[in-house]
């Protein structure tokens, strides 16, 4: 992303940008190239947000075809059946995220997550994922960390009014003021494999109990062979079964995970526009920073609820954990 300066249109288009976070910012943001799968509505919110801050391209996956839930939360899809007959859900995004910034290219990738290859992965300096299984989330992470260059990663999940993000930006450098010099940060990050892999003991004792709940209906979406959310109230008895099996071999009491948090997480397929709009804001704000390398990134998962309005950051990692 050291490329050419900013052209003189460039310049004129995010002026109000460059004052914020500065013309090298910018320049970084403007080179990078995203990839991102799993159109949902937060993932929605996300595209909308880089394309209006100014990255190079935008690669969509997501082969799906419409449905009405896909469309209860998806702002870029006009509802009117003769629009998407015919067309997968990332074919009509790209067509609508187009019109938000022309000087963005918006593509198109056909083809499921898990098979691209890592020479394809390497093309992009970001990559963020929902609606995906828990190995697929672990095996395009996995691919990022193979390249030679850091490609920063990212999970979405939204389920009724609650949301998770995860981030992985490897081994990472920033930069941030302080005490009105400009200083030099490091952070070490633990991969999605990893970070999960983390014996439930080892954790804070007030880890957000999202976190472990969200685990468990992940786990139990990959033993029954779901697509993520593909879930109901009557997996509820199974689920519990699957919390008792984890708690007893994690030493952790089952209290920290209620039933009352895993039938909302179960029983809601469709999104809540405002949670879209929250936790999309933040992913995209932080796939800013990441790029531009300027503010204090997240490490290395962020959760909301909308029940008590609050947005909570855990550091749950392995380098931590051995600490």
């Amino acid at each position: 992303m050291d490329g050419e300066e900013l052209t003189e249109h460039e310049t004129a288009l995010y002026d109000r940008q460059i004052r914020v976070w500065g013309a090298d910012a910018q320049r970084r943001l403007s080179k990078s190239h995203i990839l991102v799968s799993g159109l949902k509505g937060t993932v929605i919110e996300f595209c909308k947000n880089i394309v209006l801050a100014g990255v190079g391209s935008v690669t969509l996956s997501d082969d799906r075809v419409v449905t009405e839930e896909l469309l209860a939360a998806n702002f870029l899809i006009p509802h009117d059946e003769n629009v998407y007959a015919g067309k997968s859900l990332a074919e009509l995004c790209c067509h609508s995220l187009k019109d938000f910034n022309p000087m963005v290219r918006v593509s198109v990738q056909k083809g499921d997550l898990s098979s691209f290859s890592v020479d394809f992965i390497e093309k992009f300096d970001a990559v963020v994922v929902s609606c995906c299984s828990l190995s697929t989330k672990k095996l395009v992470n996995e691919k990022c960390r193979k390249v030679s260059k850091r490609i920063a990663f990212y999970t979405v999940d939204c389920r009724d009014s609650c949301g998770e993000i995860f981030v992985d930006l490897q081994n990472y450098v920033y930069s941030k003021k302080e005490d009105a010099e400009m200083i030099e940060c490091r952070l070490e990050y633990s991969s999605f494999e990893e970070a999960i892999a983390i014996p439930w003991r080892s954790l804070p004792r007030r880890v957000s109990k999202l976190y472990l709940a969200m685990r468990v209906i992940e786990r139990f979406e990959e033993l029954e062979s779901r697509n993520p959310g593909d879930t109901s109230t009557a997996d509820l008895p199974n689920v519990q079964k699957l919390r008792k099996e984890l708690c007893e071999a994690h030493s952790l009491s089952e209290s920290m995970i209620p039933d009352t948090l895993l039938e909302r997480l179960l029983a809601s397929t469709t999104e809540f526009p405002p949670v879209c709009a929250i936790i999309g804001g933040i992913l995209g704000q932080e796939v800013i920073k990441a790029i531009s390398g300027k503010g204090d990134p997240l490490k290395n998962f962020f959760f909301f609820d909308s029940m008590d309005g609050k947005g909570i950051i855990e550091d749950i990692s392995k380098v931590k954990a051995e600490g």
